[in-house]
């Protein structure tokens, strides 16, 4: 626990606290002050960053709501053939990280994009959905909607059908009913997921760097960081901000969902009551689908285009294809998938050891401050990874290697695997959490009474039972760690050492690169999609097991 704890204060409390700390500095005195923040209010740039911020975020998370409601209510309140498709097509999107398909987007629906090129040969009209902040909005609620998606298709699930059924007997039926009996209960669903969309949009910083939009909190803090250097506090002082508004987004959540009570009355809760679609509706309820389906597979219909074109400007399609994209990234700059591959294992490795050990300080004993450490470590996840990178830069710039020529720590490869494990650590550790809940205590308790030594004990018995959640854990991190963009942008010093989303970055930054970048992009969504078939598969048939194990 001391180890672990040691970890924990050194690559996550002290770089944050760090960022804190230089905020409320005073640049030429070194003492406490406010007049950073004065500065940060007082400028015209900083102030529109702020409120553009807080506007992508509202939006992107109504845009979002209304691609997914639908989606979810049709999928659990009515029966016909598809929904299992629509529901497993509706979580696509969160395999692509939304930078990698923001210029396949630009491309598709810019204003000299595929769309708006057609609309003006056949109506005379174009639409600027990729303009500005409309771009960032569009393309963020297309790949963060699958949040809002699954946590309110669970809490649909749960709902007890006699509430429904109660409704209708007194009168209550169609759209009053869903407004006043079935949206309310699944709330505490739909606020999990809105809060995670209002987080991941402060978190993104490819998306409004490759679109060309740097009026927002996070571009600031990257730029003002990138260009002035780290002794700029005003990068700090937005650092704070991020973290205040994901703190405070989480809070109001919580909030607003505290004093009512959501609980059913049937145990599991059995879901709505399912009926049979009319004709009129299923011909609605499709045509609603099908032009959700559509966008949501538009990033990767483009980024498919993208990555096999040759040349693909003022045209509807690319002029022709090829595979050379694909040959220049595995030849000319391999380092970005063998990089990716590298961090990604290291830092899944080391969150799963720590996951399990923290998993089992807290279940399985009674040491104090175990729920402390807990919550330590899972207040990563509301920490964006922009801020942790600058925490690094700024805590860990002063410090030399002596074996690689007396560079500073801070630009060493192997801090940006600390930082990913730091920054994915609490998704093994919920998974760790989750698999050692399955485990009863009474197992290891036999053999401890059988003469077994508690190391012996965990070796033996604890983890080979908890293995389905560690690798379920080790995979989510591998994955969401090979997409992470934010921290590795402050952290890469040379591109030798840039994995696969700096490479794409990197690519993007020319129209000339868009092609690699993104055959880099299709290289990243593979790896994240295989990884997550993998944990499916993983957790499916451990599930399996212990439930013949129980059954027995």
């Amino acid at each position: 626990m001391l180890f672990i704890a040691l970890f924990l204060l050194i690559f996550l409390i002290v770089p944050v606290v760090n960022v804190i700390f230089v905020a409320f500095q005073d640049v030429t005195t070194s003492q406490f002050t406010l007049v950073n923040f004065k500065d940060f209010f007082s400028t015209a740039l900083f102030r529109e960053s702020f409120w553009n911020s807080l506007y992508v975020g509202v939006m992107t998370v109504l845009i979002a709501s209304i691609f997914s409601m639908p989606l979810a209510y049709f999928t659990s309140r009515f029966e016909f053939k598809g929904a299992v498709i629509v529901q497993s097509l509706g979580i696509i999107p969160l395999i692509m990280p939304p930078f990698v398909g923001a210029v396949s987007m630009m491309m598709l629906f810019g204003r000299n994009g595929s769309i708006n090129l057609l609309l003006e040969r056949w109506f005379g009209i174009n639409i600027p959905l990729m303009e500005g902040l409309n771009g960032v909005i569009f393309v963020e609620s297309l790949h963060y909607f699958p949040f809002i998606l699954i946590n309110l298709s669970a809490a649909l699930q749960n709902i007890d059908k006699s509430m429904e059924e109660s409704a209708q007997n007194l009168g209550c039926s169609g759209f009053r009913l869903f407004r006043r009996i079935v949206l309310p209960l699944a709330m505490p669903g739909y606020m999990a997921g809105a809060s995670l969309v209002f987080l991941k949009v402060f978190d993104d910083l490819g998306t409004p760097l490759l679109l060309n939009v740097n009026n927002m909190l996070a571009p600031q803090a990257y730029l003002r960081i990138a260009s002035i250097g780290i002794k700029d506090p005003m990068g700090y002082v937005i650092s704070v901000i991020l973290v205040v508004i994901s703190l405070s987004a989480m809070w109001m959540a919580m909030k607003s969902l505290k004093g009512k009570d959501y609980a059913t009355v049937q145990k599991g809760g059995g879901g709505l009551a399912k009926r049979r679609m009319r004709s009129w509706e299923k011909v609605m309820a499709w045509s609603i689908i099908l032009l959700i389906m559509t966008l949501v597979l538009a990033p990767h219909f483009g980024l498919t285009l993208l990555s096999f074109g040759s040349i693909w400007s003022y045209s509807i399609l690319p002029d022709a294809f090829t595979f050379d994209h694909f040959v220049a990234i595995f030849t000319e700059t391999p380092e970005f998938m063998t990089n990716t591959i590298l961090y990604s294992f290291l830092a899944g490795s080391i969150d799963i050891v720590l996951g399990t050990a923290i998993a089992y300080i807290a279940l399985r004993t009674k040491l104090i401050g175990r729920k402390v450490l807990d919550y330590v470590a899972m207040s990563a996840v509301a920490i964006p990874g922009l801020v942790i990178g600058i925490g690094y830069l700024r805590t860990f710039f002063a410090f030399r290697v002596p074996w690689l020529e007396n560079q500073p720590l801070a630009t060493w490869w192997i801090v940006i695997v600390i930082a990913l494990s730091i920054r994915r650590l609490p998704y093994a550790l919920r998974a760790c959490t989750a698999a050692l809940q399955q485990v009863s205590v009474s197992l290891e308790e036999s053999a401890e009474n059988l003469g077994a030594g508690k190391f012996s004990t965990i070796r033996k018995i604890v983890v080979p039972l908890m293995v389905g959640g560690i690798l379920a854990g080790f995979v989510t991190s591998f994955a969401t760690a090979a997409v992470e963009l934010g921290m590795t942008l402050m952290l890469v010093s040379k591109s030798a050492d840039g994995p696969l989303s700096y490479g794409i970055y990197v690519y993007m930054q020319s129209a000339a690169g868009r092609g690699p970048g993104a055959a880099l992009g299709i290289a990243a969504v593979i790896v994240v999609g295989l990884c997550t078939m993998i944990s499916y598969i993983v957790v499916d048939r451990r599930q399996k097991k212990y439930g013949m194990r129980e059954t027995n």
